[in-house]
C-alpha cells in the first residue's frame, strides 16, 4: 500500500475529513488530496506528526511491515492477468513491474506475478518476448532464496522449465538440486533432461525406478486403506479395496504372488475356505517366480538381485509355519485340503 493509500485509510477509520486532518496539521486540504491520490508527498518533518495524528507507527505509515494479505495478492495477481489479456504485453509488463518495486518483500507476489508473465508471452507467442526474459528469470531466482520450501520448489521448477523451453538442458539441470531427493517429482525432471540429451537408457532407468516406487506407494496406500475399511467393518469397501489390489498388481506386472496375495486376510476373516484354500495353494505355487518382475519390459533398465533359493525355501518354511497357526486357521481343521498344505514340506 502507497503513503497516500495508507493515509487515506487510516483517516477514514477516524472518521476525520480531509479538511479537518489539514487544519490540525497546519497545511491545506488540496495538499491532503494531493497525499492520497498520489499527486505529491507530505514533507519528511510531518511524518511523524501524521502518524500521531493517525494513531499509527511511521513504519505503518510507510508500510514498512506491512504484509499483504492472500487476498490483496490475488486481487493483485488477477489485475495483472486481466491487463495482459486485454492490453499489450509492453504495457502490462511494466505495471507489474511497478507494483512489484512497490512490496518488494512479498515473495507471494512475487512468484505469481513472474509465472503469469511468462505464461501469456507463450499464449501470446510473442515475437519480442526475450527482452523480458532477464527480468522474468530474476523474479524466479528471487524465490529460490525464500525461506518457504513450496516458493523455492515453484521457482526451482519454473526455472527448469523455462530452460527446458530454450532447449538449454546443461543450464534447467541445475535447478534439480533445490528439490528434494525423495521428490519424485526430481526424477522425473532428471529422465526428461536425460531424454532430451540422449541419454536413452538413464532416461528408461529413471521412468523405471520412478514407475516401481509408485507401485510401492500405491499398494501400501490400498493396503492402509484396505485397513481402515476392515476396522469400521465396510466389507464391501474392503472387497472392493482387495481388488484394486490384484488389479495394481496384474498392471505393474509384480507377479502372481503379488497379485493372490492380498486377498488371504478378508478371505481369513470371513473364514471363507474355499477362497483361503485356494489362495494359500496359488501363493505356495507361486513362490518360485516372485521375482518374475525382474524380467519385465516395464523394468528392463533397472538391476535386480536375483532371488536365492534359499531366501525363496526359507520364505516357504514361513508361509507354511503361518498357513498352521490355528488361531488364524483353526476353522479349517477338519478340512483334508488344509491338513494337505500345511503338511507339506
Amino acid at each position: 500500500m502507497q503513503l497516500g493509500q495508507v493515509i487515506r485509510k487510516y483517516r477514514k477509520n477516524k472518521n476525520m475529513t480531509q479538511e479537518e486532518m489539514a487544519g490540525r496539521l497546519g497545511v491545506t486540504a488540496p495538499a491532503v488530496n494531493k497525499w492520497e491520490n498520489g499527486a505529491s508527498m507530505p514533507d519528511i518533518t510531518l511524518l511523524a506528526p501524521i502518524a500521531r495524528l493517525l494513531d499509527i507507527t511511521t513504519d505503518t505509515l510507510l508500510s514498512f511491515r506491512e504484509a499483504l494479505t492472500a487476498e490483496e495478492i490475488n486481487a493483485l495477481v488477477y489485475e495483472a492477468d486481466s491487463m495482459l489479456k486485454e492490453r499489450p504485453y509492453k504495457e502490462a509488463f511494466l505495471w507489474v513491474k511497478k507494483k512489484l518495486e512497490q512490496y518488494p518483500n512479498c515473495e507471494q507476489l512475487i512468484l505469481q506475478m513472474a509465472i503469469i508473465l511468462d505464461a501469456q508471452r507463450l499464449v501470446q507467442e510473442l515475437p519480442d518476448a526475450d527482452p523480458h526474459d532477464d527480468y522474468i528469470c530474476s523474479l524466479y531466482a528471487r524465490g529460490l532464496e525464500s525461506d518457504d520450501e513450496t516458493i523455492r520448489s515453484r521457482a526451482a521448477d519454473a526455472l527448469f522449465s523455462f530452460y527446458l523451453r530454450k532447449k538449454r538442458y546443461d543450464k534447467a539441470e541445475e535447478y534439480l538440486k533445490y528439490f528434494s531427493a525423495q521428490d519424485p517429482v526430481k526424477k522425473m525432471k532428471q529422465a526428461q533432461i536425460c531424454g532430451k540429451t540422449n541419454r536413452i537408457s538413464d532416461a528408461y532407468k529413471a521412468y523405471e525406478e520412478l514407475l516401481y516406487a509408485q507401485y510401492q506407494l500405491a499398494s501400501g496406500t490400498l493396503h492402509g486403506m484396505y485397513m481402515l475399511a476392515m476396522n469400521q467393518g465396510e466389507m464391501d469397501r474392503a472387497h472392493m479395496l482387495v481388488r484394486k489390489q490384484e488389479e495394481l498388481a496384474r498392471c505393474f506386472e509384480m507377479g502372481k504372488y503379488c497379485e493372490v496375495s492380498s486377498r488371504l486376510d478378508i478371505a481369513t476373516v470371513e473364514q471363507d475356505a474355499d477362497t483361503v484354500i485356494a489362495t494359500m495353494k496359488e501363493m505356495l505355487s507361486s513362490i518360485g517366480q516372485i521375482g518374475s518382475f525382474y524380467r519385465s519390459p516395464l523394468y528392463g533398465h533397472m538391476e535386480f538381485k536375483e532371488m536365492r533359493e534359499e531366501f525363496l525355501a526359507e520364505l516357504k518354511n514361513n508361509l507354511l509355519k503361518c498357513f498352521r497357526d490355528e488361531e488364524s486357521y483353526g476353522f479349517l481343521k477338519d478340512d483334508e485340503r488344509w491338513k494337505e498344505i500345511v503338511l507339506q514340506k
